[in-house]
């Protein structure tokens, strides 16, 4: 059984997913407003929040559904600063 990060204090676990190919941020609304984020590489980093596994595994068949391969998942420190962005 693996084990879900405890989160940060205030809120729940975060994370980066990153994806090869491109999503321009009006994708940020179908990905429940994660940030997006490309790199100069070719690929797309979804970062943000995300409630508990089943939220996580609902991200992932949505990256799924686009098609875009799946280069990593990756729980973001609980140290670290929460610097995400959400659209308005």
């Amino acid at each position: 059984m693996s084990t879900f990060p405890a989160g940060r204090p205030d809120g729940p676990p975060r994370y980066e997913i990153r994806l090869q190919g491109r999503l321009d941020a009006r994708w940020a609304a179908w990905f429940d407003g994660l940030s997006l984020s490309t790199a100069d590489d070719g690929t797309t980093a979804l970062r943000g929040p995300i409630a508990d596994q089943a939220a996580l595994h609902g991200v992932l068949q949505k990256v799924r559904d686009l098609g875009l391969p799946l280069l990593s998942v990756t729980p973001l420190d609980t140290d670290e600063p929460d610097t995400t962005h959400r659209p308005r």
